[in-house]
């Protein structure tokens, strides 16, 4: 990610504080609408004019990895606790029923784990991280005979997009929706009695697919 202006030199107080309250706002407001939502709304919600914002975080990956950098970070801890499991399935099932509880309870994260942001480096280097470890569970329970064998990485790609969309769709109709879709989803990846499924995507397609989410300039803005 390119350095900006906050990481060369320290702020004075008046302009310390416009970035602490455009990321509260962003937080916020990515929470609720996603990450789609306009950064003039953002300013808006902080009391500052756009400028203000564009001087503090010159790209929408720059506010991102700001407002998320802990929470991708918590994001790849999941998958490091989960090794620490007594035995290969549980510490799978906990770390999938927790990376879909973090996004049941932020809409914002959501987004940030189904997409790339090749600019905000400090989440992409979380990302690589919370990879390697999941590589690992998922290598340890089909070891031990639990998961399913064709069980890939990107299948937890998958999960989290369609988490995702059940987060959205249900909404605050029907909260708890996500946690019923996850059971059944882990019970289809148990190895005992699975059958045969369709091959899932290569990881480049999955890759392609992450960056399409990404929001573009001047694109309709998604409502809950």
């Amino acid at each position: 990610m390119t350095p900006s202006p906050d990481s060369e030199r320290p702020l004075r107080a008046d302009a310390a504080r416009n970035r602490d309250r455009i990321v509260e706002a962003a937080v916020a407001d990515f929470a609720e609408h996603g990450l789609e939502v306009p950064l003039e709304d953002v300013a808006q919600h902080a009391g500052v004019g756009i400028a203000t914002l564009y001087r503090r975080f010159p790209s929408r990956d720059d506010l991102v990895a700001a407002c998320f950098e802990r929470r991708v970070a918590e994001y790849a801890q999941a998958a490091e606790d989960a090794l620490g499991a007594p035995d290969g399935w549980s510490g799978f099932c906990a770390y999938v029923e927790r990376i879909c509880a973090m996004q049941a309870a932020d809409r914002g994260l959501t987004d940030v784990l189904t997409r790339t942001f090749p600019r905000a480096q400090a989440l992409e280097d979380h990302r690589q991280r919370g990879f390697a470890h999941l590589v690992r569970l998922i290598a340890r329970a089909q070891a031990e005979g639990t998961l399913r064998v064709d069980v890939t990485t990107e299948d937890i790609v998958l999960l989290l997009m369609a988490n995702a969309g059940v987060v959205l769709g249900a909404g605050d109709a029907a909260p708890n929706a996500w946690r019923r879709f996850v059971g059944l989803y882990l019970d289809g990846l148990r190895s005992e009695g699975a059958t045969a499924v369709p091959p899932p995507p290569s990881p480049r397609q999955v890759m392609r697919a992450m960056r399409r989410l990404v929001p573009q300039p001047g694109a309709p803005r998604r409502t809950s």
